[in-house]
């Protein structure tokens, strides 16, 4: 039965126990869910060429035996199979295949299988989603068939582009607009055909990726015409009313108009890497609190918050949650052999941070599998389930909200691209006073390098910025959303990288070293120890 028509025939306290009923769960309960779902998918996933590719002859009987027998994996250790497509190694035939980005030009790309059953527990979380966000306590959820979705997801084949064609098949709402069928639109022509659909008939519902949603809250006053009237935009009669008193008050009180003058959202969902960068000003701008919500291109639709915004629950169903302590992960990063150990849902402590790791239910490709992602315990305790909220990618990794990841190794190659003649770097994700993310680059010159520093930050900011976009498409569209350059560049005395890493005694991460480490570089800088002016 499709859920509009459950909505016809069955109680609210009935719908909210089959869609949200976990919130009330036990953590025993929950794990016994995780635990007898596990040993489904083990057993499938075990038996397939994949599973046995990655085992290398081990065979686990159960749970605890996999934890010992396999190794934690990486999208490397699948990348010969999923990118070649080649499905008779699978534990579950694909019903769609979705597609990120994984290490911009040098590995650009990352599949992910779907099988029907993941996709009918991904709806299902969607759902249970969009009632908890617009309840306002147990059971009081506000969702009907034709509500209207502001909606500022890309199109398939990535992830967000199957939120509208999975809510279809259970409740036909209005997709302003929808992603798939407008993907000839280029982005911002989408966000301005969004808005004049909301405008024409109101808005219920917003989802967005954090960044994009600060950037179509941003652009409201231009893709409304509320910077320069409205002339030829259709406006219902409700919207024309509060579009005419908010226009007044803006220029009564001299600030320009903001969404939340116009629209009176049920829900606002954000999601993605730096979301919580913009939850104030998002706040501020809707009038309602964003929900946030964990989901990604190889676990789907995990967790989410409901109307107490006290973190995620992730959901029991969708993939089997195992959590690498912060300590541990640090240590793995300094020696690459050492396998960190992992803790189970009902093992997590609040106040600590964890590397997620998941095994995808259902049918999935992925065991034991480093998504990437850094997790924050909020509350955990007394047989209640955890509450998490998204910290941000692990440490060796930059991912600026949400649009480039960039690595070591992809550094390097966009320094050897750019064939300039550079010394030693370091590059940290650091925030300016908008709390807006941008790429910090503290790098040496050698000393034969012509030119003052002035010129030479102008020339290698601009040379820099070129190859990032060659070497990663969405790196262009990153300067779009913040509208500002995400690079920013900080010339050190050469040698100054090598002289504090001698007097400290270790040798500094090149990707995102700590606060602590880039003081203690600029002091040395300052200091100029072994450095030479370049």
């Amino acid at each position: 039965m499709r859920f509009e028509d459950k909505l016809k025939r069955c109680s609210r306290e009935q719908l909210w126990q089959e869609y949200c009923g976990f919130l009330d769960m036990s953590l025993a309960e929950y794990m016994y869910t995780q635990r007898r779902l596990m040993e489904e998918q083990l057993a499938l996933w075990c038996a397939s060429g994949l599973g046995r590719q990655l085992l290398r002859g081990s065979h686990p009987r159960n749970l605890d035996e996999l934890r010992q027998m396999l190794p934690l994996t990486t999208y490397a250790d699948y990348a010969d199979v999923l990118l070649a497509k080649r499905t008779e190694m699978l534990c579950g035939e694909p019903a769609v295949w979705i597609q990120t980005t994984w290490e911009g030009g040098l590995r650009p790309i990352k599949l992910a299988p779907y099988t029907r059953s993941m996709l009918d527990t991904y709806r299902h979380n969607l759902l249970s989603t969009m009632m908890m966000a617009s309840a306002r306590k147990k059971g009081d959820f506000d969702l009907k068939r034709g509500d209207r979705i502001l909606y500022g997801g890309a199109p398939l084949p990535y992830a967000t582009g199957l939120m509208p064609s999975l809510f279809d098949e259970d409740i036909s709402f209005t997709w302003l607009p929808d992603s798939n069928t407008n993907s000839d639109l280029s982005f911002s022509q989408r966000i301005k055909k969004g808005f004049a659909m909301a405008m024409a008939g109101g808005v219920d519902f917003f989802f967005g990726i954090g960044s994009v949603a600060n950037y179509i809250t941003e652009n409201f006053g231009r893709s409304s015409g509320g910077s320069g009237g409205h002339h030829g935009l259709r406006v219902s009669p409700g919207n024309a009313v509060r579009y005419l008193r908010a226009k007044y008050v803006s220029r009564r009180d001299g600030r320009p108009i903001v969404p939340g003058d116009v629209f009176r959202l049920k829900a606002f969902f954000f999601a993605g890497t730096d979301a919580k960068c913009y939850r104030d000003r998002l706040t501020r701008a809707w009038g309602i609190a964003p929900v946030e919500l964990a989901a990604g291109t190889e676990s789907t639709c995990i967790g989410a918050e409901n109307w107490e915004h006290r973190g995620m629950v992730f959901f029991p169903d969708a993939c089997f949650y195992e959590f690498i302590p912060e300590q541990e992960m640090r240590r793995n990063l300094e020696e690459p052999d050492y396998q960190p150990r992992t803790c189970l849902m009902d093992e997590i402590q609040a106040g600590e941070t964890y590397e997620l790791v998941i095994s995808v239910l259902h049918g999935g490709a992925f065991m034991r599998y480093r998504i990437g992602d850094m997790y924050h315990c909020v509350s955990a305790g007394a047989g209640q389930l955890p509450r998490l909220t998204f910290v941000d990618r692990v440490p060796n990794v930059i991912d600026i909200a949400g649009f480039t990841r960039i690595t070591v190794s992809s550094m390097q190659e966009v320094i050897r691209l750019s064939r300039l003649e550079l010394g030693d770097w370091v590059l940290k994700k650091e925030f300016n006073q908008k709390e807006d993310p941008f790429l910090h680059m503290y790098l040496e010159i050698p000393p034969d390098a012509q030119g003052s520093e002035v010129a030479a930050k102008s020339v290698l900011t601009e040379h820099l910025s070129l190859y990032f976009k060659y070497f990663d498409s969405d790196y262009g569209d990153l300067k779009k959303l913040l509208n500002m350059e995400p690079l920013e560049i900080t010339i050190l005395k050469y040698g100054t990288i090598a002289a504090y890493e001698k007097r400290m005694g270790t040798r500094l991460p090149r990707i995102n070293p700590g606060m602590l480490d880039i003081i203690g570089l600029l002091a040395q800088e300052a200091e100029g120890e072994g450095g030479v002016r370049a």
